[in-house]
């Protein structure tokens, strides 16, 4: 008859450490059932599940452990295990897994607490912890620091809404961004990004720029802001700021572009999206001239974008063809999707107003970036406090492979 074993190996970690405990249990012809490793600052811990074939000739093994983990200098503890114990882990492995990710500037054992907690309080058992940024050095501080820890959690959740609605409530008392989604295939399998631009890629909501030149920027403000907050209805708002730019010189677009800047990180998670294989679109309610040019700078496979008339070199105060609002910022991302036959649990998009929520709604990730609370409210993830390459870590993206 077997023996089922659980093996737990902890002390300092050095090469070929794994190979040594591994050798043992190999010369015994020991069964490996289940195995998982962590390492931090040097220190191991390292655990097998093994199947001893003749529960008769366990002591040899346990004994050859103990010498060899001596020689080692770490610490070996067994716990034997039923088969009926056993049986019942393999049954759990039909859990569904949700990936919890932290992003802050800095992350404290407080913040991690409050979520672990909401963990507990939901019935999810935090299966690993990965730390995704790099260690950050109390002698010389990063000028930006970043810190980024990943946790899967596995277990049946009860009330999904509900837990996002916890996680939000601590995001927004603690100042720590949370993204919270299903931990599935196409998680691992996403190959298109779409952006907002103003006031995601941009620094800045153009329309209101152009407002400033024509001197009616306090009334498309205001316009602009209601519009944002959900308050009033795109295509009308739109319709009415645009109308407020009739007789604007065409040049003006150009003065205006010299002085748009590009949010932080937006070349960075580009480049990084481009060089890993990704598709990158543009889905934006503002104007495709600004589109084009970031498009040209870029490298943006797609660029969707509402075109301003022009009529012997000013602005006529009309759009030209159909109005891209929140709707047609949905279809656009499905038409994209579709045409690089990739389905919608594929897709991240990444938005901070009202009229992104359709977008946000039907990717596989939509994450809402320095976001009004509407927006953070029905996003599965959030960035707040980091540039736009912390979307990166919000993929799973380490800080060395950003690096590499």
């Amino acid at each position: 008859m077997s023996e089922i074993i659980l093996v737990n190996v902890t002390g300092k970690d050095r090469t070929g450490l794994v190979a040594r405990i591994t050798g043992v249990l190999a010369e015994h012809g020991v069964n490996v059932l289940d195995i998982g490793q962590a390492v931090i600052h040097d220190y191991i811990s390292l655990g097998l599940l093994v199947e001893i074939p003749d529960a008769q000739h366990s002591s040899p093994v346990l004994k050859d452990l103990l010498f060899t983990g001596h020689e080692l200098g770490v610490e070996v503890r067994f716990r034997p295990t039923t088969l009926a114990d056993y049986e019942h882990w393999v049954d759990e492995q039909g859990k569904s897994r949700h990936i919890i990710t932290l992003l802050g500037r800095k992350l404290s054992a407080a913040q991690i607490s409050r979520v672990a907690a909401v963990c507990a309080a939901n019935q999810l058992n935090i299966d690993v912890i990965t730390r995704l940024t790099g260690r950050p050095s109390l002698v010389n501080p990063a000028h930006a620091p970043k810190a980024c820890v990943q946790m899967t959690a596995s277990g049946r959740l009860a009330d999904e809404a509900a837990m996002r609605g916890q996680l939000l409530q601590i995001s927004m008392e603690i100042g720590v961004d949370i993204s919270f989604h299903v931990d599935d295939i196409y998680r691992r399998n996403r190959r298109l990004v779409v952006f907002d631009m103003d006031s995601t890629l941009i620094q800045a909501e153009v329309i209101d720029e152009l407002a400033k030149e024509a001197g009616v920027g306090e009334a498309v403000a205001a316009i602009t802001a209601a519009a944002m907050r959900g308050e009033l209805d795109f295509r009308q708002s739109l319709t009415r700021r645009v109308a407020l730019l009739a007789g604007l010189p065409e040049e003006t677009l150009a003065t205006v572009a010299a002085r748009v800047r590009l949010t932080d990180g937006a070349e960075l998670v580009t480049s990084t999206l481009k060089r890993l294989g990704y598709k990158i679109g543009i889905i934006s309610g503002g104007f495709d001239y600004f589109g084009r040019r970031l498009q040209d700078q870029l490298g943006f496979d797609y660029m969707h974008a509402n075109r301003l008339e022009i009529v012997d070199g000013r602005l006529t105060g009309r759009v030209v063809g159909e109005i891209i609002d929140g709707p047609r910022k949905a279809a656009l991302l499905r038409e994209i999707a579709a045409a690089e036959g990739l389905r919608l649990e594929q897709t991240i998009a990444v938005g901070d107003g009202a009229n992104d929520l359709p977008m946000l709604s039907v990717a596989g990730l939509g994450v809402a970036f320095h976001a009004k609370p509407v927006v953070r409210q029905q996003a599965s993830g959030a960035i707040s406090d980091m540039g736009l390459d912390g979307l990166l870590y919000l993929i799973g993206i380490r800080e060395r492979e950003l690096k590499a």
